[in-house]
């Protein structure tokens, strides 16, 4: 069996943590947490220019044509420089909805300007229910010509810096709650929506959006009629995954400053990591990380290749979440009071590796779906 990454990825892996390192600094992703929009323009553009918003787009849409595994590579890449910005939303929530449900005229105007960095766009679909279920989606889009779309929207993530909304709505009651969802495409600052944004433990930017009688022509439907959850579920699952990639990069730089200071850290007249207990934490940090990114990058392949893969995307959420979160208990330990201060870069990996736990299902959430798919 070969799991080695081709030469084009370990390329991108290389470019991807070269820039990030340089252009990415633990100071700068502190400043962005307290910025309004939560991203630079500027460190935007240059990652446009690099490709990385087109990469899994169509060539003939201004993209890359790569596919899922390379977004996961880039993904890992990103978690552990603790990227800010709305790359997540723009290009898997937002980009592969519109590529997977869209129009060939839809895809022309929307694609070509994401992957150009000229487009932000958001997905909004939990509701207060806070669940990535279709019944917990009651916002409604009816119809009188136009839609008219009424509800709230939570955690809608960058939702304060999109210039698009790719909102869920209920157009049609069924028994079957995964079907009458539609897709709808809104522009931000459209009559009757209103983005408030919302305090975080992770410092990500996350907001309410509220639709108050919101009137989107039928142009602006994306997909079929009622079929919305048909498409979800697909970029729902990416969604899954390519968070299972970020956690799985955090990891690896936990694990890399925990064993640095592990071997700089002097007590008793000898570093800790010379103690067998410490020893034992870094090496069950690795087992951790060496599992979770076996695990993670299956189920991006299995994504990948078009696969029927709910099993593995299900697993490698759930197994990865507590796997990060384990590793991160045992780099506090190491480190001691240290770890715990604000200056130090061990508390952001720890705040986004909960948030992350949380996003699109946490690992009892998927752990009942891999249960399920068992027949029980």
């Amino acid at each position: 069996m070969d799991f080695a990454l081709t030469e084009e990825q370990e390329m991108l892996r290389k470019m991807a943590r070269d820039f990030l390192t340089s252009r990415c600094p633990k100071k700068f992703v502190r400043e962005m947490e307290k910025d309004e929009k939560g991203y630079s323009a500027e460190l935007w553009q240059e990652m446009a220019g690099l490709g990385w918003m087109g990469l899994v787009f169509p060539e003939k849409y201004g993209g890359g044509g790569g596919n899922f595994l390379d977004l996961a590579v880039l993904l890992e890449e990103m978690g552990r420089a603790c990227l800010p910005g709305p790359f997540f939303s723009t290009v898997i929530l937002g980009g592969l909805c519109i590529q997977t449900a869209g129009s060939e005229e839809q895809q022309k105007e929307f694609l070509p300007r994401i992957a150009a960095g000229k487009l932000t766009v958001a997905l909004a679909l939990s509701e207060p229910s806070a669940t990535y279920d279709p019944a917990g989606i009651s916002t409604t889009a009816s119809v009188d010509g136009d839609y008219h779309i009424n509800g709230t929207k939570l955690f809608v993530q960058d939702g304060q810096a999109a210039d698009w909304l790719v909102a869920a709505a209920r157009t049609k009651k069924t028994p079957n709650k995964k079907e009458g969802i539609t897709l709808f495409l809104v522009k931000a600052g459209t009559a009757g929506v209103q983005c408030t944004p919302l305090k975080t433990i992770a410092g990500d930017k996350q907001a309410e959006v509220v639709f108050n009688n919101v009137v989107v022509g039928k142009d602006g439907v994306l997909g079929e009629v009622d079929k919305g959850w048909t498409y979800l579920d697909r970029v729902l699952q990416c969604a899954a995954v390519g968070k299972a990639a970020e956690m799985v990069g955090g990891a690896q730089q936990v694990l890399e400053m925990t064993t640095t200071y592990a071997k700089e850290r002097v007590q008793f007249d000898k570093p800790i990591g010379s103690f067998e207990a410490i020893q034992h934490y870094c090496a069950n940090m690795a087992i951790d990380l060496d599992g979770s990114r076996f695990i993670a990058y299956q189920a991006a392949w299995a994504l990948s290749e078009g696969l029927s893969c709910a099993r593995e995307v299900s697993i490698a959420k759930a197994f990865v979440s507590d796997a990060y979160r384990r590793c991160l208990v045992l780099a506090h330990q190491i480190h001691g009071a240290i770890g715990f201060t604000e200056d130090h870069d061990l508390p952001l990996y720890y705040r986004r590796a909960k948030a992350a736990e949380l996003a699109f299902g946490d690992a009892d959430v998927h752990r009942e779906l891999v249960a399920q798919g068992m027949g029980l």
